[in-house]
């Protein structure tokens, strides 16, 4: 915790110092220069898994952001978040005996904006790719992968180029994604609008490796020394309608993934809805999504961890709906209803609630 502390401490007098001297060089304060954001989430859950005990807890997400913009055209964002072990949740328990949490870097990157339209971005950043309908069929909502991503956006066309680093071991075949993602946006009348894309993500040094993070194989297929045994290569096709219905605004999306190194259980889709937003004060939104996430589809240890439990070799239904109560404080409440261990075991139930109340600012 200290080198922590030291490291942060460190990385904001060199944000402010940036600030100050783009500041002074454009006759701006650094204050000018720097903006902060944040948010804070409580959550009561309950888990119902056929075979064994209901788990019943209280958590917590904690999130504060700060950004800087050091140059007219390049910024450097930080943010520190709770549950620093963990690359896929920033959920914390209420139990542990009163002892305090961990906190770490959940991101840490500079952006350039190259030219109109493209930006480069290198460290630790949000997931730079076009996630349809929110889906997770390849990825959770809070892992922030680690490289460098070349992002173009212009009219109707976007894509992206991106490296990660994943894990890298002492016998120097380190596991590396490299990825790319292409769309477009089709203007269909009366405010309808239609995006369509496809992409493909390349994992390295798989077969006979662990698992990532030590989080074992979250429905993957192994061999009996936990090691991988099917390598990963996704190609995905992805297509969403977003349109209004009277006043409310409506999309519905499909996703679909295939495993091109798996001969077997290679396959998952997504299909959803959502209606209304939740974005200022009084707004109401409700989600429906159904997916079936084959065993060696995409990998386990990097997808939702909410849905079934996190991981592949389930499928089932997300019920959800939100009000927000102010423009920075929201109601939520999720509903999950999946089958679990279908291929690798056998195949039992998996209920999940969710109620948040979530704060925010910036």
């Amino acid at each position: 915790m200290i080198s922590i502390a030291r490291t942060l401490l460190g990385l904001i007098i060199v944000l402010l110092s940036s600030a100050v001297v783009l500041g002074a060089e454009h006759g701006e304060s650094w204050a000018d220069r720097i903006s902060f954001k944040g948010d804070f989430r409580l959550r009561h859950e309950e888990i119902d898994e056929e075979g064994e005990e209901r788990l019943d807890r209280r958590r917590y997400r904690a999130r504060l952001a700060m950004l800087t913009k050091v140059h007219p055209k390049v910024e450097i964002n930080l943010q520190i978040a709770s549950a620093a072990d963990n690359p896929v949740s920033r959920n914390v328990t209420f139990d542990g005996g009163f002892q305090i949490d961990d906190i770490g870097f959940d991101l840490y990157n500079v952006d350039w904006a190259a030219t109109s339209g493209l930006h480069v971005v290198v460290g630790k950043m949000k997931n730079p790719f076009y996630k349809v309908g929110g889906s997770a069929l390849i990825w959770d909502g809070d892992l922030n992968p680690d490289g460098i991503a070349v992002k173009y956006h212009t009219g109707k066309f976007f894509g992206t180029v991106a490296g990660f680093s994943i894990e890298e071991r002492s016998s120097g075949d380190e596991s590396m994604l490299y990825a790319t993602q292409v769309g477009t946006e089709f203007n269909i009348g009366n405010g309808s609008k239609l995006t369509a894309g496809i992409g493909y993500f390349a994992f390295t040094n798989m077969v006979g490796n662990k698992p990532f993070f030590d989080a074992g194989p979250r429905g993957n297929s192994v061999d009996l020394e936990g090691n991988y045994v099917v390598g990963y290569q996704d190609v995905e096709l992805f297509a969403q309608l977003n349109m209004k219905v009277g006043r409310w605004p409506l999309s519905v999306f499909a996703h679909w993934v295939r495993n091109r190194e798996a001969s077997e259980q290679d396959t998952a889709y997504a299909v959803g809805a959502r209606i209304g937003a939740s974005k200022a004060r009084g707004d109401k939104e409700f989600i429906w999504i159904y997916r079936d996430i084959e065993a060696d589809a995409v990998v386990g240890t990097i997808i939702d961890s909410d849905f079934g439990g996190g991981g592949t070799d389930l499928s089932g239904h997300v019920f959800k709906g939100k009000i927000a109560v102010t423009d920075s404080i929201g109601f939520s409440g999720t509903f999950y209803r999946n089958s679990v261990d279908r291929f690798q075991g056998i195949e039992h139930d998996y209920n999940r609630i969710q109620l948040d109340v979530e704060f925010k600012f910036d």
